[in-house]
């Protein structure tokens, strides 16, 4: 798990796409913040293509994943994907690196 961490986190400097399995589920995301709540990790994603409980509205969304539920992680070439967020962040508590204000 600790070079999924190491990934995404190098996913989020050089603003990069990553494709992983979340519960077994392909996703496709633009990571924007990594560190941990309640010390499990977790990632802040804008999420752009894959599955989703809630569905995945046109043009993507926000989403909070535990770190420790993905695998298969991988840097993906593509457009960085953002959006204004509407509420402050919750998914995490100790920020580790964001490009979250």
């Amino acid at each position: 798990m600790e070079a999924a961490y190491e990934l995404i986190r190098r996913a989020i400097e050089e603003r990069r796409q990553v494709e992983a399995l979340f519960e077994g589920r392909l996703r496709r995301f633009c990571p924007h913040a990594i560190g941990t709540r309640a010390g499990e990790r977790r990632v802040l994603v804008f999420q752009i293509d894959g599955h989703s409980s809630r569905g995945l509205a046109p043009g993507g969304d926000w989403r909070c994943l535990a770190i420790d539920r993905l695998s298969e992680v991988a840097l993906c070439d593509g457009p960085w994907h953002s959006r204004e967020h509407s509420e402050p962040q919750h998914c995490i508590d100790q920020v580790d690196l964001s490009l979250v204000p």
